[in-house]
């Protein structure tokens, strides 16, 4: 055997580790990538009855909102209504009502001026301003 001849040799056993060394890894990545293929696949598959489930939750709060919707415009006709009660009750009778008030409480203080005139006039001295004195 030449010198040229073993060093051929030994150029192809680096090769033959390099190569070997270099499977390892290559051999982990198509495992890795099967991996990820079956775990994309079991994420595929489960959407499905997920996305089933989000439509079903979607038509339900649509017919909530079509019920709040409902009442919310009941709501609105009943605001207009007592709106409309309040208006007629104070057009009625609110006026009436003051008045009346207002006449009661004109007669109600000129008795109590008149009480404490008489009391007044009954032999108590009074100050300036009305108030009795002892």
């Amino acid at each position: 055997m030449s010198a040229g001849q073993i060093a051929a040799l030994i150029a192809a056993g680096a090769f033959v580790l390099l190569v070997v060394l270099l499977a390892i890894p290559l051999i982990k990545l198509g495992r890795t990538l099967d991996e990820a293929t079956i775990a994309i696949r079991k994420a595929h598959e489960n959407t499905d009855p997920l996305l089933i489930g989000a439509n079903d939750t979607i038509t339900h709060v649509n017919t909530q909102l079509e019920r709040v919707d409902g009442i919310t415009a009941n709501a609105q006709a009943v605001s207009g209504n007592v709106s409309a009660l309040s208006s007629v009750f104070t057009a009625t009778l609110g006026s009436p009502l003051v008045k009346t008030a207002a006449f009661s409480y004109g007669v109600s203080k000129a008795i109590r001026a008149r009480r404490k005139a008489k009391t007044g006039a009954e032999g108590r001295h009074t100050r300036r301003g009305g108030k009795a004195t002892s």
